[in-house]
């Protein structure tokens, strides 16, 4: 199990703020077409019900972006990766296919409209810290690059920033090579959804994934 705290400076900013952690052995695959024609389902649910001007008005996104402003970052330049999301979703009705690991966790983000990190346990270095970003602190997004981590909150662990609600990392991103899997469903606010979002990925993760040791906790 990780050991993972929320800094004193971010649960000053964002009192509310809780993780939901699951920690799990995965099994690896680049395709799992079953999991997409799932997704493929949701996608014409969502764009149906859901129209571009709402995003901002769903609870866990209004937390989300809330949280945002209080740590000094504007959540309409850099999107929370659940609203960047679900604005794909809406206005090009398709997603990115990844692999199924990374494919379930969008799945669960989009139904939920959480923010959520998923990690490689083995390439996360020593205990882990949520905090918030420093000046010209180095971090490598996935599919973005160099990113401007100052005021997101971040993880960081003993090599530095590693995962954000905007973009998670190219050093602990899942690859074909991941056996332990973290996945980090952010709740800026201690909703009620937390615990219903945390069912949600644990059965994905056993139906898609064959996930098996579980481990699940949370952090306040």
């Amino acid at each position: 199990m990780q050991n993972i705290t929320i800094s004193l400076e971010l649960k000053n900013k964002v009192p509310g703020l809780e993780l939901s952690c699951i920690e799990c052995d995965v099994q690896f695959q680049q395709k799992n077409e079953v999991l997409w024609s799932e997704i493929q389902q949701k996608i014409v649910e969502i764009s149906a019900n859901i129209k571009i001007e709402q995003i901002s008005k769903i609870s866990t996104i209004s937390a989300s972006r809330k949280a945002y402003k209080a740590c000094g970052k504007d959540p309409a330049r850099y999107r929370l990766s659940a609203e960047a999301l679900l604005r794909r979703v809406i206005k090009r009705k398709e997603l990115y296919q990844v692999n199924n690991v990374v494919d379930l966790l969008n799945l669960v983000s989009i139904s939920t409209g959480f923010s959520i990190g998923g990690y490689d346990v083995e390439k996360i270095n020593g205990d882990v810290v949520f905090g918030i970003g420093e000046k010209e602190e180095p971090y490598s997004g996935i599919g973005r690059g160099e990113l401007n981590i100052e005021f997101l909150p971040v993880f960081r662990d003993n090599l530095g920033a590693f995962g954000s609600p905007t973009s998670d990392s190219v050093r602990t991103s899942v690859s074909k090579q991941t056996k332990r899997f973290c996945m980090i469903i952010i709740d800026y606010s201690s909703s009620s959804q937390l615990k219903k979002a945390t069912e949600l990925a644990s059965g994905l993760l056993e139906k898609y994934a064959n996930a098996t040791n579980f481990e699940l906790y949370s952090v306040k």
